[in-house]
């Protein structure tokens, strides 16, 4: 899937079972008292499972107003005006963790086995390796270009060589390092979803 393609889809219909439809989309900072009331309303024995102290406004407050989806990329499902659903996907973003992640759900009571955890969990899948497609593709035309450049930067081969092949070569480095623009540009779309 293009990443202009995923990202324009937000926000997105959801259809599940028995005709349940909703919204889904990454977290906003306006969501803020909405989030707030999603886990409000989760029963305090399950609450006590989630991490952190989501009964505290200050909590919510502070995910809503520092939002950075390249490491916490939180999906909600909105149906009649409220936040129902939310499915997040933990990363880090540099290092040898960068291929781990971690996913937490949580539906509200009311809304459960519709299917919807599992259709969110299939939007975050979608979203996590199209990053990871750009991650590679520009690592390669990174790679490309600076081959292009030594061998450019290189006097014997600019001067040996016939004048067409240093022509593609240049043409080569300069679609390479186009491409790398563009697909940067997805990638900090798509971070800041």
């Amino acid at each position: 899937m293009a990443l202009e393609t995923s990202l324009e889809h937000y926000p997105k219909k959801l259809s599940l079972k028995d005709g349940f439809s909703c919204e889904a989309r990454p977290l906003r900072p306006k969501d803020e008292q909405a989030f707030f009331e999603f886990f409000q309303a989760v029963p305090e024995r399950e609450r006590m499972f989630i991490k952190h102290r989501v009964n505290e406004p200050e909590v919510i407050r502070q995910w809503c107003q520092s939002i950075d989806l390249g490491r916490n990329l939180p999906l909600l499902a909105i149906a009649g005006g409220r936040i129902v659903a939310d499915c997040t996907l933990h990363q880090q973003l540099g290092g040898w963790k960068r291929h781990i992640g971690r996913v937490s759900i949580l539906v509200h009571k009311d809304y459960r086995n519709r299917g919807l955890a599992r259709a969110l969990l299939a939007e975050v899948i979608d979203i996590a390796a199209e990053r990871e497609r750009l991650g590679k593709a520009i690592d390669k035309l990174d790679k490309e270009a600076k081959g292009l450049r030594a061998k450019l930067a290189n006097p014997a081969f600019v001067a040996r060589a016939p004048e067409e092949v240093v022509d593609e070569s240049r043409a080569r480095l300069e679609a390479a390092e186009e491409e790398m623009t563009i697909l940067a540009a997805a990638a900090k779309r798509l971070a800041g979803l």
